[in-house]
This record gives structure tokens, C-alpha cells and sequence, in this order.
């Protein structure tokens, strides 16, 4: 009976483990997630694995071979692979996809250089600014009114909001 596995591979070889699997008609899943890295000043989304050098694969080890797998380029061995193979639930790997799915980030709030913001937290919550320009490291720069003057605030990205 189909069931799924947890397979380590080889460092940085998940990816080619899967390809090959798949070569194989062998189902894999892995687990990827949208994480904020910053490189040179500017903030992107770059895939990131949940769980690195781990592969979650689903066949039948009555019709395919252990051995096929573990010889599979990429891939190293079947977790609690021994006498008796220990299978996953696959409620396990159905909360694994539903919190991945969960945890997307935004890719950009959509604001530009002139955009009206509104503060959500800090001292001036619920106040409105004008956006200028993204700063590196999670922050920006809005010009913002006070006591009759245009002052111009680096604050960070996750407390304004675009109105």
C-alpha cells in the first residue's frame, strides 16, 4: 500500500533527488517556503527548503525496490528504513502543505515613491505620511507632517500600511 516516507538526501540535492524520483514515476513532496533575504541594500523573496537535505516521497515498498530509491542520484536513505519501514501519516503531510501554503508572504505591499500611508504601530499609529523610498534592512523613508513642517522619518516597513 502507498504510503508516504521521509528521505534524506545528500547536502544541496534535494532538488536533483526529486527530479530523479520523478524520472522514476515515484511522487515526492518537498516542503518550500518564500523567505525575505537582503542583498546589496534591496529586500527579495527567495525560496527557501522547510526542511533541508529531507525529501517526503509516497510509493508502495511491495512494487518499488528500497534499494532503486537509495541508489537514486541526490538521494542517501529512507528514515527508519530497516526490517519494518515506518510510513508517515498523511494527515502529517496534509498539515505541511496547509501551513506552507499558509506562511506566503506578501511579495511587495505596493507602495510607491508619492502613496499615501497610514501608521499602524508606534507613536504615530493612525497618522499619514507620504512614502519616499525604501532604506535597506526592513525600512523606509516617509515624509511626514508635523507641526507645519514636512519632516522626513525612517521607519520601518512593517509598521506603515498604504491607505
Amino acid at each position: 500500500m502507498k504510503s508516504w516516507y521521509l528521505l534524506y538526501c545528500k547536502p544541496r540535492n534535494e532538488r536533483r533527488a526529486q527530479q530523479n524520483l520523478a524520472m522514476q514515476q515515484i511522487e515526492s513532496y518537498l516542503p518550500v517556503i518564500q523567505e525575505e533575504r537582503i542583498s546589496q541594500g534591496k529586500t527579495k523573496l527567495v525560496e527557501a527548503l522547510l526542511f533541508p537535505c529531507y525529501l517526503f516521497i509516497y510509493f508502495d515498498p511491495t512494487q518499488v525496490s528500497v534499494s532503486r530509491i537509495h541508489s537514486t542520484r541526490g538521494a542517501s536513505r529512507i528514515i527508519g528504513c530497516r526490517e519494518d519501514m515506518t510510513p508517515i501519516d498523511d494527515r502529517i503531510i496534509q498539515q505541511i502543505k496547509h501551513r506552507v501554503m499558509k506562511h506566503k508572504p506578501e511579495v511587495d505591499k505596493g507602495i510607491q515613491a508619492g502613496d499615501k500611508v497610514q501608521f499602524t504601530e508606534g507613536p504615530f499609529v493612525d497618522l499619514e505620511a507620504i512614502f519616499e523610498e525604501t532604506n535597506a534592512e526592513k525600512r523606509c523613508f516617509v515624509l511626514f507632517n508635523i507641526m507645519g513642517q514636512q519632516k522626513r522619518l525612517c521607519v520601518d516597513k512593517e509598521s506603515i500600511k498604504k491607505v
